[in-house]
C-alpha cells in the first residue's frame, strides 16, 4: 500500500514576503507586490515593471564567501528550505539524513550569473571568467546546495519544466515518499531572473505587460483588460513526510498531499492547446490519484498568468475537466498579487493551497475589475472569502506543453 503523507513545513520568499506569515497576511489582505524594476534600468524596456523580492539578506541562510559563490536563486533556495525545516521542527542528523531528500526546481537557474559572466568573457577574456560560473548557473544546484547546507542526504533531484517545475517537483518528491524511497522531502521551486536578457527575450515574445503607469494592477488574470504577465521571483519550499513518522514526532500537519498528474499538450513551443485538452486531463489524472470524485473538489489555485491566451484556455479546461462542477468551485490566482514566479509558481502556490485549507479561507484574485465574459467562473474577485473547504488542487503549466496538477486535502486521522 502506498504511504500517506502529509505537509509539515513551509518556507516562503516573495515579493509580498519574507517569511510565510507575512506572506499569507499580505496575500489574503489582497496586497502587491509589484512596482518598477530596481535590479537594473529598464528605461528602454517596452516593459518595466516586476514583482521583486525586497530587503532580503542572503547572510542570514549562508555566509559571505558563499553569497559570492551562489546565484541568487540558490540563496533563495536555501533560504526558503531552511524556514520549512525550522516550521516543521525537523532536525538532520547521521540517524535520519539518508531518509530525508531534495527536490526543487527551477525553469531557468542562474540567468544572473550567465549573463554577468559573459560580460566578463567580452570584455576581459575568457581567463576571466569565474571557476564557479558553471556550478552556479546550472539549474539542479538549489537541490545540490540545499542538500550541502542542510545535510540531507536522501534523494535529490530537480524538475527542469518551464513554469511547471515548481509543481513537478512537489509532485515527484510526494511519489518518493509514497513508495518509501524517503521519509521526509524538501520540495519546490525557486527562480530569480529579473534581468536584462530575460525581460528583452520575454519582451520580444509579448508575454509581458506594458502596463507601465499602474504596476500594481498590471498582473489581472481572467480579466478582460489583461496584457501578458508580470514577473516575478522567489522560492516556497514544503516539506513532505510520511504520515507515520508525522505522527510518531507530534508532529503539526498543516494538510494531506493526496494526489499528482501531468500530461502534455503535444501541440506548440509557448501557446497552450486552446481546447484544454492537455491541462484538463493533468487535473483529472490528479484527481484520480487523489481517489476524489470531481465534485469533492473545492478550491483551484490556478496557474493564472495574466495572459490573454492562459487565462482563457485554462477555464475552457476546468469546464472541460469538471463539467458543470466547474461552476460550483472557486478559483483564484495569486499572480494579481505576486506576479508570474516562473519556476518558483508551483511552491509558492502549493503553500498558498495548503494553508487556504488550513486557515479555511480563499485567497482573492485582484485586479479583476472588468470580468471577461469568456472567463465566467468564480475567481474569488478581488477580496478573500472565508469558506468550508476539503480540498484544493493547485495548477502549473509550462512552455513547451508541460501540465502539471497537485491535489491536497484537510488533514484527518483516520
Amino acid at each position: 500500500m502506498k504511504r500517506r503523507v502529509v505537509v509539515t513545513g513551509l518556507g516562503a520568499l516573495t515579493p509580498i514576503g519574507n517569511e510565510v506569515v507575512t506572506f499569507w497576511n499580505n496575500l489574503i489582505a489582497g496586497k502587491s507586490g509589484l512596482g518598477y524594476i530596481t535590479r537594473f534600468d529598464a528605461t528602454d524596456y517596452p516593459t518595466r515593471i516586476a514583482a521583486e523580492v525586497k530587503d532580503f539578506d542572503s547572510l542570514q541562510y549562508i555566509d559571505k564567501k558563499e553569497v559570492r559563490r551562489t546565484d541568487l536563486f540558490v540563496q533563495y533556495a536555501i533560504a526558503a528550505a531552511k524556514m520549512a525545516l525550522q516550521d516543521a521542527d525537523i532536525q538532520i542528523d547521521d540517524q535520519n539524513a539518508e531518509r530525508i531528500g531534495v527536490y526543487i526546481g527551477s525553469g531557468i537557474g542562474g540567468l544572473p550569473t550567465l549573463e554577468s559572466q559573459h560580460s566578463v568573457l567580452m570584455e576581459k577574456g575568457p581567463k576571466r571568467v569565474s571557476p564557479f560560473f558553471i556550478p552556479m548557473m546550472i539549474g539542479n544546484m538549489a537541490s545540490g546546495l540545499v542538500s550541502i547546507h542542510t545535510g540531507a542526504k536522501g534523494p535529490n533531484s530537480s524538475s527542469v519544466t518551464a513554469c511547471a517545475s515548481g509543481t513537478n517537483s512537489i509532485g515527484e518528491a510526494f511519489r518518493l515518499i509514497q513508495h518509501g524511497d524517503a521519509d521526509v522531502m524538501l520540495c519546490g521551486g525557486t527562480e530569480s531572473t529579473i534581468t536584462p536578457m530575460a525581460f528583452a527575450g520575454f519582451s520580444s515574445m509579448g508575454a509581458l505587460s506594458r502596463n507601465n503607469d499602474d504596476p500594481e494592477r498590471a498582473s489581472r488574470p481572467f480579466d478582460k483588460e489583461r496584457d501578458g504577465f508580470v514577473m516575478g521571483e522567489g522560492s516556497g519550499v514544503i516539506v513532505l513526510e510520511s504520515l507515520e513518522r508525522a505522527e510518531a514526532r507530534g508532529a503539526r500537519i498543516y494538510a494531506e498531499m493526496i494526489g499528482y498528474g501531468m500530461s502534455a499538450d503535444a501541440f506548440h513551443l509557448t501557446s497552450p492547446a486552446p481546447d484544454g485538452n492537455g491541462a484538463a486531463r493533468s487535473m483529472l489524472a490528479a484527481v484520480s490519484n487523489a481517489g476524489l470524485e470531481l465534485t469533492e473538489v473545492d478550491y483551484i489555485n490556478a496557474h493564472g498568468t495574466s495572459t490573454p491566451l492562459n487565462d482563457l484556455y485554462e477555464t475552457i479546461a476546468i469546464k472541460r475537466a469538471f463539467g458543470d462542477h466547474a461552476y460550483k468551485l472557486a478559483v483564484s490566482s495569486i499572480k494579481s498579487m505576486v506576479g508570474h514566479l516562473l519556476g518558483a509558481a508551483g511552491g509558492i502556490e502549493a503553500i498558498t493551497s495548503v494553508l487556504a485549507l488550513y486557515h479555511q479561507t480563499l485567497p482573492p484574485t485582484t485586479n479583476l475589475e472588468h470580468p471577461d465574459p469568456e472567463c465566467d467562473l468564480d475567481y474569488v474577485p478581488n477580496e478573500m472569502r472565508k469558506a468550508s473547504l476539503r480540498t484544493a488542487i493547485s495548477n502549473s503549466f509550462g512552455f513547451g506543453g508541460h501540465n502539471a496538477t497537485i491535489a491536497f486535502k484537510v488533514y484527518e486521522d483516520v
